[in-house]
Order: structure tokens, then C-alpha cells, then sequence
């Protein structure tokens, strides 16, 4: 097998998002989690936007190793909840960030409402050679009035995307990939490494 042709380092502590993107790579290009690279802190999420927040964390790695590394930040907005829990998805019950607490407190402030429509979005922030570049992707759908499904992370229990009939947490990574939001951010990255990099 050949070897990758390029390096990054993927700015997550989330094993869960490493094996989503990892599957999605391929042999092209090689991810290397913060662990792998021997970086051992939890980096900060201070802002109110995805944007801003994905770019945090990028540029934190960047500044400790000087190497082409990416971030990204992840959130689910709900209509009928003006948009949350957004960029507080990860604690949006506290601060011990745990999934089940966040989907309680969802399902409870969702209880008599109609509209149940809600998108994932995702942002992705990549340093190459000292620049940054940013590549979006949104996954429209609704949610569930109860948890489905043991797979996935996150709110994947209780989200339905536009043209599926089944939670993501029913899913496997394959079908998953197919709708979600981190797979189509990724695929307009990796189409730009490609391109940029002529791989």
C-alpha cells in the first residue's frame, strides 16, 4: 500500500468524530488525532459562532506545532427553539457535556411544538501553509419525539435527516455519510486538498 501523500492533524478530542472523518479519507491523506501528535489539552470553544469557534482550535494547534492541521465545530439548530442549542450543542445541559442530558433537555423543550424542523451544520477551519480556509455542510431534518437507535454520538438518537426514514444513531457510518452534514463539509475539503495539493 502506499503511503499518504499528506499529514494533518485533526484539532478534536472527540474519538467518535476521528472515526467519521477517517472513514470518509481514505488512504490519500492521513489524520493524525491531537493523542497521536502529543498534544494533551482541551481546547477552548469561546465563541458564539461555528465559524469562529472551528477557527479557534485550528489556529490553537497551528501556533503549538506549526503544522497543516483542521478543526471543526458542529452544531444542531432547532427552529422552533430560535436556533438553539447551536454553538452550545456539546453543553447545552452543563457543562459535564453529556449527550444523554442534552437530548432530555431537548425532547422537554420541544414537548407541545409543531414545528420539529432542525438542521445539523457543520464548519470546518483547515490551516495549509499558514492559511485558513473554511468549508460548510448542512443537514436539514427534523426531530424525533423519542430516542431511536444505539449507534452514533450526540444527538444522533432523536435527528431524522430530510430523506431518510431513521434516526442517524439507527445508521451505520455508510448510510450515515450519506446524509450528514460533517461528510459534506468534508467532501468539499478533501475536493480542495486534492485540487490544492495535486493528490
Amino acid at each position: 500500500m502506499n503511503e499518504p501523500n499528506m499529514k494533518l492533524i485533526f484539532a478534536t478530542n472527540n474519538e467518535n468524530k476521528v472515526k467519521e472523518f477517517r472513514s470518509l479519507l481514505g488512504d490519500q491523506f492521513e489524520i493524525i488525532t491531537l493523542l497521536e501528535a502529543g498534544i494533551d489539552i482541551d481546547i477552548p470553544e469561546p465563541h458564539d459562532t461555528l465559524e469562529a469557534n472551528a477557527t479557534e482550535k485550528s489556529t490553537t494547534i497551528h501556533e503549538m506545532k506549526g503544522l497543516n492541521c483542521f478543526s471543526e465545530d458542529t452544531g444542531l439548530e432547532i427552529a422552533a427553539l430560535n436556533g438553539a442549542p447551536g454553538v452550545l450543542s456539546a453543553r447545552y445541559a452543563g457543562e459535564q457535556k453529556l449527550a444523554t442530558d442534552n437530548i432530555a433537555k431537548v425532547l422537554t423543550a420541544l414537548e407541545g411544538k409543531t414545528d420539529r424542523s432542525a438542521q445539523f451544520r457543520t464548519v470546518i477551519s483547515l490551516i495549509l501553509d499558514g492559511k485558513e480556509y473554511q468549508f460548510e455542510g448542512v443537514s436539514k431534518g427534523h426531530i424525533t419525539t423519542e430516542t431511536k437507535g444505539g449507534k452514533g454520538f450526540g444527538y444522533d438518537p432523536i435527528f431524522v435527516p430530510e430523506g431518510a426514514t431513521r434516526a442517524f444513531a439507527e445508521m451505520d457510518l455508510t448510510e450515515k455519510n450519506k446524509y450528514s452534514h460533517r461528510a459534506r463539509a468534508f467532501e468539499k475539503f478533501v475536493a480542495f486538498l486534492k485540487k490544492t495539493t495535486n493528490v
